[in-house]
């Protein structure tokens, strides 16, 4: 299939690769010269702007946000030059209400629309084991399914447009939930002594288990790498997605509420593009700073 990709960072560039590797045609797009410079040298070939993916049969997008969708596909007049039968896959974490939008956009040009964003990180990017949340019609997802079996080792087809890029956000908001929760307990423990390995073998065979005490504090916190390759900003706003989400259709959601705003406080207080297992370096900078102010002024000498 041809497929013109556009978003060659963390996630992209594997993905990118992946399908050039499952013997699909592939055509990449991204701001960055060093990125287009290292597909070309794998030899995929590159785009120098959006419109020239418009003769591609799929135009898969791996972008930052819904903003820049829009833009790629409004301002840059990708939509506009799309003929009828092409189809756009939006894999970027992106507003489901702006998906919809979108979606109604390309059908009235009788262009494809769907939302297939991925769970799995960059190391089920790299492997080929992604999760995949397709929305979409199901005729379009089942033409897609030669590109998303090269990516994904779990497709499912989740609803109609928007309904992936809903249940993304969910998911995420969830995962952000627990990591923080599980590191304040963590961290609670090891201040009362106990051994962190030994908190964690014991965690993940009981009833407080999650992908962060299985997955996250092990392999990123523990050995002090805290580098999954998912950020700590892309984290908030996919956790600012999912409360939206709730509000418009008026779920309570005061968990969520309290959440989003401490890990608002902490990717204020992170340096810029810090990974999201970080948050714990964060509790960790909160508990010194709290002992600090707590603690008595000494007598002079």
């Amino acid at each position: 299939m041809d497929i013109a990709f556009f978003g060659l960072g963390n996630m992209g560039w594997p993905m990118a690769r992946r399908l050039h590797e499952a013997g699909h045609t592939v055509r990449c797009y991204d701001p960055s010269p060093e990125a287009r410079a290292r597909a070309e040298s794998a030899g995929l070939s590159t785009l120098s702007d959006a419109t020239e993916a418009a003769s591609s049969d799929v135009v898969l997008l791996m972008l930052p946000n819904s903003d820049v969708v829009e833009a790629v596909l409004l301002r840059d007049g990708l939509l506009a030059a799309m003929p009828a039968g092409s189809t756009v896959v939006d894999m970027s974490s992106s507003r489901p209400a702006s998906t919809r939008t979108l979606a109604e956009k390309a059908g009235a040009r009788r262009v494809r629309y769907v939302d297939a964003p991925v769970s799995g990180g960059v190391i089920g990017a790299e492997s080929g084991n992604l999760t995949i949340m397709v929305g979409g019609a199901a005729e379009d997802v089942a033409a897609l399914k030669p590109v998303l079996d090269a990516l994904g080792n779990k497709v499912m087809h989740v609803g109609p447009p928007g309904a992936g890029h809903a249940l993304k956000a969910l998911n995420n908001l969830m995962s952000a939930t627990h990591l923080l929760v599980s590191s304040e307990a963590l961290l609670a423990g090891r201040e009362f002594g106990l051994d962190v390995q030994v908190m964690l073998d014991a965690i993940n065979t009981s009833s407080g288990r999650s992908g962060s005490t299985e997955v996250k504090w092990p392999k990123y916190v523990v050995t002090g790498r805290y580098d999954s390759g998912f950020g700590a900003a892309l984290m908030l706003k996919d956790m600012g997605i999912a409360l939206d989400l709730a509000t418009e259709l008026g779920v309570p959601a005061p968990l969520t509420t309290s959440a989003v705003a401490l890990w608002r406080q902490a990717v204020a207080a992170l340096p810029p593009g810090a990974d999201h297992t970080a948050i714990v370096q964060w509790l960790e900078n909160e508990r010194t700073e709290q002992a600090g102010t707590a603690r008595p002024a000494e007598s002079p000498a």
